[in-house]
């Protein structure tokens, strides 16, 4: 029996089974911010803080890239990498060796990339080869820590991980407009500088930083002249909720190309969380925020219709992550950087609750006769 939203409920349910490792994880690393802002936090684990990077960016954002990746697919064994990327986030929390979930890590991120072998040998394209390259970097990530290195090192290839599968992700969708074949090579170079400047940063830290803050920067220039938001910035509600966000992500993440090009190596203090937060909240949850209401219902089949209540965690996530970064990190100024962290997670929280309301109201109403049900019918493949 199928579903009214077109999928199966075994499948329907096993998918939103997978989603769970990946909440638990975005929950966790929030509690470890908390932690990391000196503020009280519901769980004080002691390894909270130290596996906060990894939470986030592995168990959380690479969970949800492998779960839409192997709802593109369709075959199987692709649900492997989701399952073991949501496995190894949380074992990462308990009191087992932190080994199993690094080997856990390292497991689901190469099940990813021979997801992007399998896309590869139905079709080429610079999108998909830029995505798979962000899949060598996550790969490459978790190999790195499992031998012993610090987080704070291997930021590069995290960064690089989810820079490249996003950029690769609007690659694809420009396809709405022309983008020339020049434009594409231009691109892929862009993607290739971006990989190699992280894998420099190992070797030649220095060199490495300059070659991946113009790298990022190059990238950014690019998105900013051929992605569709600028074009979609003047229309009205759902359009013009993801060309702002899209636009504001950009803005960060060419905030983050200027301090890799300026200052250079980033390992802590208050420029490494500017760098940390500009990426990974700025650019990568602003992300995310923007194709919720796409990716919810092409994923899980179920619906999430625009409301212009998701807009207003979007505009306190910037706001306060620019009081945070700009003031407290820029400036030196603890009180705003405390302030502008504790508002970061409140925005976070409050997309994904409002997220959650709409898509459970939505799912209540008929879905014969109503928008939303007709969106859940037609919701794009990732």
């Amino acid at each position: 029996m199928t579903a009214p939203g077109g999928l199966r409920p075994q499948r329907r349910t096993r998918r939103g089974l997978l989603m769970l490792p990946a909440a638990f994880a975005l929950l966790s690393g929030l509690d470890a911010a908390l932690m990391l802002l000196g503020l009280p936090s519901p769980v004080t684990a002691r390894r909270l803080p130290e596996v906060h990077g990894a939470l986030l960016v592995l168990g959380f954002a690479g969970t949800l890239v492998a779960l839409e990746r192997a709802v593109a697919l369709r075959s199987r064994w692709a649900y492997l990498s989701p399952a073991l990327l949501g496995a190894g986030a949380v074992l990462l929390v308990t009191p087992l060796p932190k080994r199993a979930g690094q080997l856990l890590f390292v497991g689901g991120t190469a099940v990813l990339l021979a997801l992007y072998a399998r896309f590869w040998r139905r079709q080429r394209s610079a999108a998909l080869l830029t995505q798979a390259a962000g899949a060598v970097a996550a790969l490459g990530a978790a190999l790195l820590w499992l031998g012993g290195m610090d987080i704070p090192l291997l930021l590069p290839w995290f960064a690089g991980f989810l820079v490249l599968t996003i950029a690769g992700e609007r690659l694809e969708l420009s396809r709405v407009t022309v983008v020339s074949p020049r434009a594409e090579h231009v691109f892929l170079g862009c993607a290739g500088a971006l990989l190699a400047g992280a894998a420099t940063t190992l070797l030649w830290p220095a060199a490495g930083s300059l070659l991946l803050g113009a790298a990022v920067l190059a990238l950014v220039g690019w998105l900013a002249e051929h992605d569709v938001a600028r074009r979609l910035l003047r229309s009205s509600g759902q359009s013009r909720f993801t060309a702002a966000c899209l636009l504001a992500g950009y803005a960060w993440l060419a905030l983050a190309g200027v301090l890799w090009l300026v200052i250079g190596p980033i390992t802590g203090g208050r420029y490494y969380d500017a760098l940390v937060h500009a990426v990974f909240l700025g650019f990568v949850m602003s992300m995310i925020m923007a194709h919720a209401p796409v990716i919810l219902p092409a994923v899980l089949r179920r619906p999430l219709p625009y409301h212009p209540l998701l807009a207003l965690p979007a505009w306190l996530l910037h706001t306060s992550l620019a009081l945070r970064v700009l003031i407290g990190d820029l400036r030196d100024i603890e009180w705003a950087w405390r302030l502008g962290g504790a508002l970061n997670i409140a925005a976070v929280l409050w997309f994904v609750i409002a997220a959650a309301s709409l898509s459970a109201a939505a799912s209540r109403r008929p879905s014969g006769g109503t928008a939303a049900g007709r969106a859940v019918r037609k919701a794009p493949a990732p």
